[in-house]
């Protein structure tokens, strides 16, 4: 392959409340993704475990000290496969013993943790068919942006609800992002409506490539995501798209097609900020 290009792959899943079984279900899919030609694959949120407020403090993990279970299966892996690995939205522990941060965090082919991004935007909503979701009251919302470098190509990350706040990707395009990565469990009711007018809007704006990796189907407590997962260029064309149940989805990510479009359409360049 042109070393020019990357393959990457984002991996869709139905996740439950079971944190071995999840992991497994992630191990299959990375290994799928690695077979594919796959350098680079990202997780959804919520990946090892989609269940209650008390299920994610009892599995959230420290990032020093002896791994858990979820980060030893993610370094594990990550060496086993040869891969870079995004792991989107996992419970990380936090100072505050009940409320976790929702992480995602870059592990190398070496198995090193080289970032870690600590969701910023918490989903305290109350939907149009009335159900309210409080994630702030679950989990502690991080403070930093959060970008790396994975096999050259400049990455920045965010999670799920993030997506509705282009700033936060202005920040990560004023910091060299080319790619941009949204592990999400985009809940059906807005993905019907959003989800994939956001994920092209975020490529299109920020003339960079998205990866967005999504849960899908029903989960603990009745709860449903859209699935959809999208790998997006910087022209805002779906590269490859998931459907309604667990896959995964490959697409190569040329670094020509980022030239053409920057230089074709220099938006970046024309910006102009107002206070």
């Amino acid at each position: 392959m042109n070393a020019d290009v990357m393959r990457v792959a984002a991996v869709q899943l139905q996740s439950q409340d079971d944190v071995a079984s999840n992991l497994l279900a992630c191990e299959r899919a990375i290994a799928e993704a690695a077979n594919a030609g796959a350098r680079f694959v990202v997780l959804p949120e919520n990946f090892a475990y989609f269940g209650s407020s008390q299920g994610k403090r009892r599995c959230a993990e420290s990032l020093s000290g002896p791994a858990g279970p979820i980060r030893g299966t993610l370094v594990r892996c990550a060496t086993q496969y040869n891969i870079a690995l995004l792991a989107g939205g996992w419970p990380e522990s936090s100072h505050d013993s009940n409320r976790p941060f929702n992480s995602a965090t870059v592990i190398t082919e070496e198995g090193a943790i080289v970032a870690n991004y600590r969701k910023i935007h918490l989903f305290d909503v109350t939907l149009p068919s009335g159900a309210e979701l409080r994630e702030s009251a679950a989990m502690t919302a991080g403070e930093e942006v959060v970008s790396c470098t994975v096999r050259d190509l400049r990455v920045g990350l965010s999670i799920c609800y993030d997506i509705r706040f282009p700033e936060l990707y202005r920040k990560l395009v004023d910091r060299g992002s080319e790619l941009l990565c949204v592990p999400s469990a985009f809940t059906l009711e807005t993905g019907r409506d959003h989800w994939h007018l956001l994920v092209r809007t975020r490529a299109i704006e920020s003339q960079c490539w998205v990866v967005a990796a999504n849960q899908c189907g029903i989960h603990p407590g009745n709860k449903t995501t859209f699935g959809h997962s999208l790998i997006v260029d910087p022209w805002g064309r779906v590269l490859a798209e998931a459907g309604t149940s667990p896959a995964v989805i490959i697409a190569d990510l040329d670094g020509a097609v980022m030239r053409q479009v920057r230089s074709g359409l220099p938006s970046l360049r024309h910006r102009r900020i107002f206070d």
